[in-house]
């Protein structure tokens, strides 16, 4: 049996309140969810009070979850990295499990990215004016800690969505009269797979918050055939007379073999990276190298120098490198600061990113005991995790054979058979 989670946003939209209020109606835990989120104000600098409570309220004649929040603070707005890290700050103390860490990062990292493109700030100290900080981590860690309890992010559970009404008209904003949808929605939804549809009505009807954490779902627009197990309705803060806005969850299971359960697996593992790159033709192989060296230990995810011919058929390099988008400009003022490049080129792709585990095991050698650590890559399918590679650490066995005299290439082989044994256990 496949579990599938159904997100009926049709009549509603979707904003993080609204999903969060419904989420809480699928497990059994939520007044502990409740009480976890109003730690927050533990976490985050002028907050002095925080108040969460899930209503039930009538709405069009249904009984409906409707979310309640009130906050006392003294700022504002925040920096974009003061958000950072106190959303990792709480992920890691709640011990959240890593693909739910990554998946909070995500959704965080989309809202940031998209504020920065829309306002065109070059600089890391933005500040969210159109995110009320407190509210936009306790939609994004509540969203996550339910969607872990529920095994979306270690299971194989298919997530399903309807078409996405975005509303239309005008909202008031820092900036002054804006079209809806706001600039930063319609920036993250860009970048996703699903499927919107103007109106009906002239409101505005997916936030940007609940934009993110749809889209870092990867939810396959579609309709839904299963077993019903538990059946969702939210709704948020504003009413209309032309449109119920009341958003529908359906949780449940399907018997059926999907021909594409392998994309489905593959499909919770992509993310957005940002490839900056430029051309250098005048850099000594001194800094350059002390160039590689110094940003190696920032935040690059890799990098690739690529001798190259470039204008007036000089010999150069290409400099290439891979970084999470929130990033992307503090690499770029890196190489411009210390390569004096004038140009740099910037593209967001796509790439899937499987997960990957260390396990420590120890080698004998010459009576003596070394640890090492064996990386172990992986997908987790429906039938449980499928081992793409076991390989050790390369820095491990150089420290080994730098300790025992033993090549290299010998501790490889040595390695052998623990990689065996590693294979047949999981």
């Amino acid at each position: 049996m496949m579990k599938i989670l159904y997100i009926d946003a049709a009549n509603s939209g979707i904003s993080g309140d609204m999903f969060l209020s419904a989420l809480l109606s699928l497990i059994d835990s939520s007044d502990k969810i409740i009480s976890e989120l109003t730690g927050l104000k533990n976490y985050l600098s002028g907050v002095k009070e925080l108040m969460i409570s899930l209503k039930k309220i009538k709405r069009s004649g249904l009984q409906v979850n409707q979310l309640e929040i009130k906050i006392e603070e003294s700022k504002e707005h925040r920096k974009a990295q003061s958000l950072l890290n106190a959303l990792n700050n709480f992920l890691n103390e709640k011990q959240f499990s890593d693909s739910a860490k990554k998946y909070a990062n995500n959704v965080l990292s989309s809202l940031i990215q998209a504020e920065k493109e829309v306002h065109g700030d070059l600089t890391d100290k933005i500040h969210l004016h159109e995110l009320s900080s407190v509210d936009t981590l306790i939609d994004i860690l509540g969203v996550t800690r339910i969607l872990d309890l529920l095994g979306v992010f270690e299971k194989d559970i298919i997530v399903l969505c309807s078409k996405l009404p975005i509303g239309g008209g005008t909202i008031k904003s820092a900036h002054g009269l804006l079209p809806i949808p706001a600039p930063a929605t319609l920036k993250i939804l860009e970048k996703s797979n699903i499927d919107i549809i103007g109106g009906p009505i002239d409101d505005e009807l997916v936030t940007p918050t609940g934009a993110a954490l749809l889209s870092n779902l990867h939810p396959k627009v579609s309709t839904y055939n299963m077993y019903l197990e538990k059946v969702a309705y939210s709704t948020g803060q504003k009413t209309f007379k032309e449109f119920i806005n009341i958003l529908r969850l359906f949780y449940g299971e399907n018997d059926m073999i999907f021909n594409d359960v392998e994309e489905y697996s593959l499909e919770k593992y992509i993310e957005e990276i940002s490839v900056v790159e430029t051309d250098v033709d005048d850099v000594t192989g001194e800094i350059l190298g002390n160039f590689i060296e110094n940003i190696q230990n920032s935040n690059i995810l890799d990098i690739q120098v690529i001798p190259s011919i470039t204008k007036k058929n000089r010999p150069g390099h290409i400099i290439q490198i891979l970084c999470h988008p929130i990033y992307k400009f503090q690499v770029i003022e890196r190489i411009m600061e210390e390569l004096g490049t004038l140009g740099v080129r910037i593209n967001t792709i796509k790439r899937v990113c499987i997960d990957r585990d260390f396990i420590k095991k120890n080698l004998f050698i010459n009576k003596v005991n070394y640890e090492i650590r064996f990386k172990v890559s992986y997908i987790n399918t429906h039938d449980g995790k499928k081992i793409i590679n076991i390989k050790p650490e390369y820095e491990d066995l150089k420290h080994i054979s730098k300790k025992s005299g033993v090549p290299l290439k010998k501790l490889q082989n040595l390695s052998q058979s623990e990689i065996k044994n590693l294979y047949k256990k999981n």
